[in-house]
């Protein structure tokens, strides 16, 4: 029987380097994000009402994705686990994959409410206001569904904590936006399509396709952001931040190695970094991930020839990336249609019950007649 792992105790308190900035030209701003600020307040949603939470998982199958998905799968150690510890680890799997959800999320949401407080911009801090209320809920739903549903969670990945030290601890007021925004956000919102299209089960389903909804507006905020701000800076500064990309892939990369899970099962680390490196899944998962997160650098101006060789290694030679736009129209059609389908079993089932008493009620008329007769 495996270790079981707690999730981090007590806090953890990073000095922040940035300034506050007020702002007090109560001008109209920029058309866009303002249009993307109405749109997040448009889309606030309650994750109590929104989601049935008594729908069932299975916590020795929570995700229902095939057991290819899985490192250890295909190698002896798979053999050696038998059929109880296999379902052991597909526990432990989903516990640590959506555990490092939950903690972005919460890094997420101290950084949205950073730039509140640092962005130069009104129109910035306005649409940042929207994005902090919407990863306290993103909080909440995975907070939720590890303790509910999965039952078991885990600590902070090393790579992750030192990419969200790396974003809190500097003083520029664009950081916070490149850290989170462009890579933490984007690459978690490609981990949860992907999730969302493999899993069968419906609640991780609804859960990511509504968190999604949500995510694609805060890449698109991120992307308007900056993409204006660094038309500004000067060749140094460029190289600056196209460093920190760089550096906040590779710590990206090692996060999603899962390889804490593996020595949780008794697997050497220099054997699981090698079967996580090895695993043709998670390189394919790695690659479609960053495919997602390179035409965003790009667009925002930071692609140097430096950034196209790191993300040409991130994707096994395919740098060029998808079609954004595309992807997050499709990710809130994705989020429209469960609602829609929601609805729809929600007003069958007032209608069959209103069906069932109105013949109940003419059951009991022809009853009544019958007696008088």
């Amino acid at each position: 029987m495996p270790a079981r792992p707690e999730p981090a105790a007590g806090h953890w308190t990073v000095p922040a380097g940035a300034a506050s900035t007020f702002s007090w030209a109560y001008d109209d701003g920029r058309e866009r994000l303002l249009a993307l600020y109405q749109r997040g307040k448009d889309k606030q949603w309650d994750a109590v009402r929104r989601i049935d939470w008594d729908l069932d998982v299975d916590p020795a199958d929570p995700l229902g994705t095939p057991d290819e998905a899985l490192p250890l799968h295909g190698t002896p150690y798979w053999d050696r686990l038998g059929t109880e510890r296999q379902s052991e680890l597909r526990q432990h799997f989903a516990a640590w994959q959506f555990s490092q959800f939950l903690h972005g999320e919460q890094g997420a949401m101290v950084c949205s409410a950073r730039i509140v407080e640092s962005a130069p911009d009104l129109d910035a801090k306005f649409f940042a206001a929207t994005q902090t209320v919407d990863e306290a809920r993103h909080v909440e739903i995975f907070s939720r569904f590890l303790r509910e549903k999965i039952e078991l969670s885990y600590p902070i990945n090393d790579s992750l904590r030192t990419l969200l030290d790396d974003t809190l601890r500097d003083s520029r007021w664009d950081m916070p936006y490149l850290g989170m925004q462009v890579l933490v956000e984007g690459l978690a919102l490609a981990a949860f399509g992907l999730l969302r299209d493999t899993t069968s089960k419906p609640l991780p389903r609804h859960l990511l396709a509504y968190v999604m909804q949500d995510e694609a507006r805060h890449v698109a905020f991120g992307r308007m952001a900056l993409r204006d701000h660094y038309r500004e800076l000067s060749a140094t500064e460029l190289a600056e931040r196209e460093e920190f990309v760089i550096e906040g892939c590779h710590l990206m990369r090692n996060r999603l190695r899962g390889t804490e899970v593996l020595e949780n099962f008794g697997v050497p680390r220099a054997a699981a970094v090698r079967i996580a490196e090895e695993s043709s899944y998670l390189r394919a998962f790695r690659r479609t991930l960053f495919s997602r997160i390179a035409p965003c650098v790009k667009d925002i101006g930071l692609w140097s020839p430096e950034v196209q060789e790191a993300f040409t290694d991130l994707c096994d030679g395919d740098a060029r990336g998808s079609d954004l736009d595309h992807l997050m129209r499709q990710d809130d059609e994705i989020a429209e249609a469960l609602d829609a389908e929601r609805f729809a079993a929600e007003e069958a089932a007032r209608a069959a019950e209103i069906t069932e008493m109105v013949a109940l009620g003419e059951g009991r008329r022809t009853g009544a007649a019958d007696v008088s007769a």
